[in-house]
């Protein structure tokens, strides 16, 4: 493990980067501990802008090349973008089964599964993680 291609890479990969492995912990805590509590709704509040820096970050990454400067990837922050708000939206109206589907689907699929992702051969993440 080197952090030396992360701290060599681009602000916005950086904050991209910090952001996510915050949320990641975070959110893994959020999962397991009870909820409806004032330290739930605290810690997801900033949770929940951690993910939109994680997905706002991702805008100004452009790595990935496929159509011009944009990827997949950032169709997935156009969906973060949108869709953490309506978690929150479903949370204030206590619409909770609603609530609980957004953000298990924002964490493990715009979290942990693109996360996954960024651990392929080639790939910044797996130079810090596997070396070389």
């Amino acid at each position: 493990m080197t952090l030396a291609p992360l701290l060599a890479a681009t602000p916005a990969i950086q904050v991209h980067t910090a952001a996510a492995l915050i949320a990641l912990v975070l959110g893994s805590g959020q999962l397991l501990a009870p909820k409806a509590t004032l330290p739930h709704r605290t810690l997801g509040w900033i949770w929940a802008g951690l993910m939109m820096v994680v997905a706002v970050s991702s805008l100004l990454i452009h790595e990935l090349r496929l159509v011009g400067i944009w990827s997949p990837i950032h169709l997935l922050s156009l969906l973060v973008i949108v869709a953490v708000p309506r978690a929150l939206w479903a949370a204030h109206r206590h619409e909770l089964v609603r609530h609980r589907r957004g953000m298990y689907s924002l964490f493990f699929g715009a979290l942990v599964l693109a996360g996954a992702f960024t651990l392929l051969p080639g790939r910044l993440m797996h130079h810090v993680v596997f070396g070389g």
